[in-house]
């Protein structure tokens, strides 16, 4: 899995770094069970894509304002490193990161997530205290 976090570009200018901390722990970065091929996605450059915490609508985008295409991408990493079926290449979020905020705003314990993508489907997560 590669992770380069460069979410929120407004954010990003702002301040002037990515991250990479947001998704690279332990149980940060759920995926699957299951990824979708090819086929059964009409245009990976027009994905909607929506976060709500708690039922709030925190975040809303969509592929068509990444900076880089999801081809141009896969082709630019290509050049570096061999990538294998199911590999995952996590880019980012759309605006409304929590630490972006004014006030900043973190997941607390029992918060609820709840996410989905056009076309891919939707999660469904529960914030729990670590251990």
């Amino acid at each position: 899995m590669l992770c380069n976090d460069v979410s929120e570009r407004a954010f990003q200018i702002e301040r002037g770094g990515q991250w990479s901390k947001g998704k690279s722990a332990e149980t940060f970065n759920p995926a699957g069970p299951w990824l979708a091929t090819p086929e059964e996605i009409d245009d990976v450059n027009a994905l909607g894509m929506w976060l709500d915490v708690n039922g709030e609508r925190r975040q809303t985008g969509s592929t068509a304002t990444m900076v880089f295409d999801p081809f141009t991408i896969v082709h630019y990493l290509s050049q570096f490193l061999v990538l294998e079926p199911g590999d995952l290449v996590n880019t980012g979020t759309p605006p409304g990161v929590g630490m972006g905020l004014r006030p900043p705003v973190y997941l607390r314990p029992g918060d609820l997530i709840e996410l989905g993508i056009d076309g891919l489907g939707t999660q469904r997560q529960h914030v729990v205290a670590p251990r």
